[in-house]
């Protein structure tokens, strides 16, 4: 499916609803791997890390996943600074998403790994957005994905690339674009959006299932102040807003922010279907 097939689908609201809720569900299931991809900066590091991994040759030292290799794509793709990058592996390494493996034939080398447990979000994460594109066409490729794990390692590269070369993934519109750097902004959003009943996306403020700030600020384990500020920078763009009270009243987006969130979805997910279909089509000789 194209970005035009997706982004003018009837049925797009009220999938894309059902696919932030199991994002939501993802993140109170396991915060702490959700988080690696709840920044914009972050998700499209975690993909580049990926890829490299990947794509390693464990026969080629030269080609290995290492803390160099990925500093230097990151910053090549101007996704981070070097000292960001480095920064995101140590706190990988902290967390034990990523080891070090043993030194390599040169000795300087030291390649990082992947525990199987890194990989489980990540797959969920797919399992999640292929559903998505199923329902949409009455597809199978979440049947097929299961059926084939070992495309994974062809999948997941040819998704980062799409990613990393996007310009609507790197430059997102105004208001989106305000909670893809906030930490956790799109567990922000996909709360959002979650809360919002399809047959409400026509009007002008639809309303979502966010009643405090406070509470939802500490369901998301943030900064209720640096919540707070973010809300108002979107609310002086005329993006959300209270139906009573600001902040312990029923919460509202405007259609042109939900329209933004709709676009940026449409958009991941014509970059996943197209690097579906290039892993599932059969090499020419």
């Amino acid at each position: 499916m194209t970005y035009e097939d997706i982004a003018g689908h009837p049925a797009l609201p009220a999938c894309v609803r059902a696919q932030a809720l199991a994002m939501q569900q993802a993140y109170q299931g396991n915060p702490r791997a959700s988080s690696v991809f709840a920044t914009q900066q972050r998700w499209l590091m975690a993909h580049i890390g990926l890829a490299l991994y990947f794509r390693r040759d464990p026969s080629d030292y030269r080609k290995e996943l290492t803390a160099a290799r990925f500093v230097d794509v990151t910053v090549q793709h101007a996704v981070a600074s070097r000292n960001t990058a480095h920064a995101f592996i140590k706190e990988m390494q902290h967390y034990n998403f990523i080891e070090v493996g043993p030194a390599s034939e040169d000795g300087r080398i030291r390649p990082l790994r992947l525990p199987a447990i890194t990989l489980e979000p990540l797959i969920g994460w797919i399992h999640m957005h292929l559903s998505t594109l199923d329902a949409l066409d009455g597809g199978h490729r979440l049947e097929t994905f299961r059926a084939r794990p070992q495309m994974l390692a062809q999948l997941q590269p040819l998704i980062a690339d799409g990613l990393v070369s996007s310009v609507p993934v790197r430059e997102p519109q105004q208001t989106f674009s305000l909670f893809t750097w906030l930490n956790n902004g799109g567990v922000v959003m996909d709360w959002l959006i979650s809360g919002v009943d399809p047959q409400n996306a026509g009007q002008e403020r639809i309303p979502t299932g966010v009643l405090s700030i406070g509470d939802f600020a500490r369901w998301l384990k943030l900064s209720r102040t640096h919540l707070a500020r973010k809300l108002r920078d979107a609310e002086a763009l005329g993006s959300v807003g209270w139906l009573g009270q600001r902040g312990n009243s029923i919460m509202w987006i405007s259609n042109e922010f939900y329209g933004e969130y709709l676009t940026a979805q449409a958009v991941k997910l014509a970059i996943i279907d197209a690097a579906f279909a290039a892993s599932t089509t059969p090499a020419m000789d």
